[in-house]
């Protein structure tokens, strides 16, 4: 007899808005980097938070409603910690100012984005496993990704201008690079060392550090 589906109480205490939502990111963000977007059920995701189907709907709208608010979520978190990294404050990211890079060079800048993601890998599942189906355009997150690749590329070829008489074709390969050793590390992550990895082809695409 198959064991029984675990049961989920709805009665846990009513928790702040602020902590709900975050609580509800967490659970989605496991559950899409196992199953992908389209193998996500609202039901789960209410199970994994202790809602109703309606209660959960009551704070994201709907299914593409929540994978846009995760998304968001990601963004916001991963920009607070690359700002930390790099002593920025995390308005000059956002901001359109060619400025807000100052005193930041590329190497600094993809070393910082693979020691971030060295540490969350459920989160760079995510964004693989997402990445990978909304290839199709009609994915409701086709349009983000698009958006999101043109944004790393257009940063990327910024801060190489002044290393290369082609700075975009060298941001390509740095984001070219970067996925594919992450997609290594994540089938591999016992016998793959993303940091030292990366380290070793930064020396490829930009050459030893000086002093080194």
């Amino acid at each position: 007899m198959a064991d029984a589906a675990p049961t989920y109480r709805r009665d846990r205490p009513r928790l702040p808005a602020e902590q709900r939502r975050r609580q509800i990111m967490e659970v989605t963000t496991r559950l899409i980097a196992e199953r992908g977007f389209w193998g996500l059920s609202m039901q789960d995701v209410a199970d994994g938070c202790g809602l109703t189907v309606p209660g959960l709907l009551h704070h994201v709208g709907s299914k593409d409603g929540l994978l846009v608010a995760v998304l968001d979520h990601r963004d916001a978190e991963d920009a607070r910690s690359l700002a930390a990294e790099l002593g920025l404050d995390e308005r000059q990211l956002a901001g359109g100012d060619r400025r807000r890079w100052r005193g930041v060079d590329l190497r600094r800048m993809c070393a910082a984005l693979v020691r971030r993601n060295a540490a969350q890998p459920e989160i760079v599942r995510l964004f693989a496993v997402l990445e990978a189906e909304s290839l199709t355009p009609s994915h409701p997150a086709h349009g983000y990704f698009v958006a999101r690749q043109d944004q790393i590329l257009a940063v990327f070829t910024e801060l190489a201008e002044g290393l290369t008489d082609r700075p975009g074709s060298l941001a390509r390969q740095i984001t070219a690079m970067m996925d594919g050793l992450q997609i290594l590390w994540l089938r591999a992550p016992g016998s793959t060392d993303l940091v030292a990895e990366w380290e070793s082809a930064a020396e490829l695409l930009f050459g030893r550090p000086d002093g080194a």
